[in-house]
This record gives structure tokens, sequence and C-alpha cells, in this order.
């Protein structure tokens, strides 16, 4: 049984995902198979992705029958932009344990980065026909119907995402987004003051916010929102990023894009 998988999937977002190159010099120590482990476990989740890569490479060269390993290595190559070899090693690690839920909701991330929504719903589905509380699954696939233009099954999920892990309050910016595009604007806003006041700090309601006041004409409210999103976190600027990483959807990134525009004149 998969114990150790590091998870990539902690909020089901690729926004994490940062291609780095490996290092190649990187001196591998001669430790025992125990301390190896520990110390590429470490190294990953410090986020330091190229010297985790050798460290998991010399480890399943070593026991090439751990199934955790291999989904972690996976996670590492999905972060030095390989996902496709981060797919090879999530079935690799299913080969060894068929019902590991791990390597299915990390393949599915890996399936996301190269838009393979179909082969990404399956991993998710397959791990919700069988706990259908995951919210990192529940989360993901949501993500995958909005980009598949399903807002009202994304809604759906987001939702049941945030009550299966309360506290999610990325889920529940993403179910009042998902709103917002089926222009469901009074629920997305409600939804979007609740975060707000629960979690001060956090940019994506306060961003989301900004777009939907500025869209029903209320530009002074609107501005003052966007002051604190932009300075928590300056890639709300870019529609790009909105659209392809943090997954928004087209209205409220089109919204806040037009609010933008007016406010650098």
């Amino acid at each position: 049984m998969i114990h150790r998988a590091l998870l990539l999937v902690l909020l089901g977002l690729l926004w994490l995902v940062q291609p780095v190159e490996a290092d190649q010099g990187v001196t591998v120590p001669d430790l025992s198979d125990r301390d190896l482990f520990e110390r590429a476990l470490a190294a990953s989740r410090d986020g330091a992705a190229a010297q985790a890569l050798p460290l998991w490479d010399r480890y399943l060269e070593r026991q090439p029958q751990d199934a955790a390993a291999w989904s972690n290595r996976g996670n590492v190559r999905l972060v030095l932009g390989d996902p496709e070899a981060a797919i090879a090693d999530q079935t690799q690690a299913l080969a060894l344990e068929p019902e590991a839920i791990d390597p299915h909701l990390n393949r599915g991330t890996a399936e996301e980065a190269l838009q393979r929504w179909s082969d990404a719903a399956t991993d998710y589905t397959w791990i919700l026909e069988r706990d259908p509380q995951e919210a990192s699954a529940l989360y993901n696939l949501g993500n995958v119907r909005g980009s598949q233009s399903d807002w009202a099954a994304a809604a759906e999920l987001y939702a049941q995402a945030a009550l299966a892990r309360p506290g999610f309050a990325m889920a529940r910016s993403s179910e009042a987004l998902a709103r917002y595009q089926l222009g469901e604007l009074d629920a997305a806003e409600q939804e979007l003051r609740k975060l707000i006041r629960r979690y001060p700090l956090f940019a994506d309601s306060r961003a989301a916010l900004s777009a939907l006041l500025w869209r029903r004409g209320q530009g002074g409210e609107a501005e003052s929102h966007w002051a604190a999103a932009a300075g928590l976190d300056p890639r709300y600027r870019q529609a790009d990023w909105l659209l392809m990483v943090r997954r928004w959807p087209p209205s409220p990134t089109a919204d806040l894009g037009a609010f933008l525009k007016l406010e650098s004149r």
C-alpha cells in the first residue's frame, strides 16, 4: 500500500508546476535505502526537484518494487516539465499497486498538463467510484469539466469538494467563479464576500469580486478589493495565467481584464 507518496495535487492545481532543469551535477551520497528514500522525499517536499530526481533514480535502481517511490519520482518529473515521463512513472506505480489512489490523482494532474481531459477525468472518476468524498479528486475533476466548458458540472464538483474538506477555500472560490460564468451573479457575489470575511488575505476571492463588482458598475468597491488582491499576488494581472494555470472561467477573466484596462488609463 502506498503510504509515503508525495501529493503534488494538494489543491489540484497546476499553478505550482513550474518547469526547471534537472541538476546533472548532483552527487548521490552513499546511504542506506531508508536514508536515501528520506533524503529524496525531503528534497521533493522542499521543492528541490532537480536535486530530488537523481536521488529517486538511485533509490529505484535498488528498490524497483516500491510503488510510492515511482509515484514520488513521477511528481518530481512533472515539476521538471516532463509530464509524459510523469505519467509513465505513475502508471508503473499502479502496475505495482493497482488499488492505490495517489498515483491516479498524480497521473491525472500530469494528464491535465497535456490537456488530456478525458484521460484525467477517467483517473479522477476511478478514485471517486471508490471514495466519493475524496476532495482533491472532486476538485480536479471540476477543473477538467471547466476546461471542457461544462461549468454547471464544474460548479457542482467544486461544491462537493468544499463539503468534503472543510476549509477548502480554493474550492469555494472556484465554485463562485463557475457560478459567475453561468450568470448566477448574486450567488457568486455572496460566496466571494463570505470568503473575504473569513480569509481576508485570500487573493483569489478578492480578484474575483473585483471583476464581478466592475461588471455590476460598482467600480469604487472593485478598486478597493483589487488593491488588496494585486498586493497579495501580482499574477492576477495576467490573463493567460488566470485561464491556463489558475483555470478561471472566461467571463470573469474578461471582466477583470476590462477592469484593469480601465484602471490603467
